[in-house]
Order: structure tokens, then C-alpha cells, then sequence
């Protein structure tokens, strides 16, 4: 009977141990059929395409991997309906795209030039910025409609 005990007690610790697994995600990824599967899982979900692409902005790694790869970067950023979609179904997404494409161009005088030339390019949205800079006492009035006169940006706030 003690015998029994013992064996039944052996058993029962074996059996909870074995339930008690820690999943090696490295040997799961090395498993082609495995990692496929996890990547479906993801591109196929809003919820964790949209979590995986903020985790991708937070690494530095993947960050440099992508500014290196500029065919990568010119298909996501490219007139493309499904980056745009995304973009306007995740705003927090695109606002951490537009904070993190800010910072470069703080410390980046090329970059920087190229979003003043894409700017200048867009009369409007220079007009509207023109605007809240007035609002906000950067620009007197006067200096806002020569540089709107000299844009060809008509001034509709008058209008109104």
C-alpha cells in the first residue's frame, strides 16, 4: 500500500511538472511552419498588426534596418490605400510616425530641407500653419499675408 502512495504521489508531481511548461520562443520560431503561422496571426488581426508596428517604432534595431531598406520604406510610404487606411484607423500610429519623422528632421538638415520643400509644395497646410503661428503670436499679421501674398495662398479667414 505504501508502495501504491508513493507511486500515485510520484505520478501526480510528474503530471502537475509537466504542466508547468515554459515555451521556448526561440525553438518556436526556428520552425518554419511555426513562425508562418504566428506571422499570419499577426497580419491578419488589426489589434496585432497595429501593437507590432508600435513595437517595430520602439526598436532602434528595426528602425535603422528600415531606413537602410529604402525600397521597404518607399513601398510603406508610397501612395499605397492600405497604409493610408491604417494610418487614418490608428491615429496614435501616425502620430508616432509623424513625432518620430519630426525628431529626424530636427537632427537631420537634409531631411529637414526636404520636409520644407514638401511643405512649401502644399500652400494650404503652409497657409493653415501660417494661421496658427498668428494665433499664437509667432508671426504678426502683417508678416503672415506678405508670406501668403508671396505663396499665392489666398486668405479665406477674412471671408468667413
Amino acid at each position: 500500500m505504501k508502495t501504491l502512495v508513493i507511486i500515485l504521489s510520484a505520478i501526480g508531481l510528474l503530471s502537475l511538472n509537466s504542466c508547468k511548461q515554459e515555451t521556448d520562443i526561440q525553438a518556436l520560431m526556428e520552425n518554419s511552419e511555426t513562425r508562418t503561422e504566428v506571422f499570419n496571426a499577426i497580419t491578419e488581426n488589426q489589434d496585432y498588426i497595429s501593437e507590432f508596428m508600435g513595437q517595430m517604432q520602439n526598436s532602434e534595431q528595426t528602425m535603422q534596418m528600415m531606413q537602410g531598406n529604402k525600397k521597404m520604406m518607399n513601398m510603406m510610404m508610397s501612395d499605397n490605400e492600405d497604409m493610408m487606411g491604417m494610418m487614418k484607423d490608428n491615429p496614435e500610429m501616425m502620430q508616432s510616425m509623424m513625432s518620430n519623422m519630426m525628431n529626424m528632421a530636427d537632427t537631420d538638415s537634409s531631411m529637414c530641407a526636404n520636409m520644407m520643400t514638401m511643405m512649401k509644395d502644399k500652400p494650404n497646410m503652409m497657409g493653415q500653419m501660417m494661421d496658427m503661428m498668428h494665433k499664437e503670436g509667432m508671426m504678426d499679421k502683417e508678416t503672415m499675408m506678405s508670406n501668403k501674398e508671396k505663396m499665392g495662398i489666398e486668405d479665406h479667414a477674412d471671408h468667413h
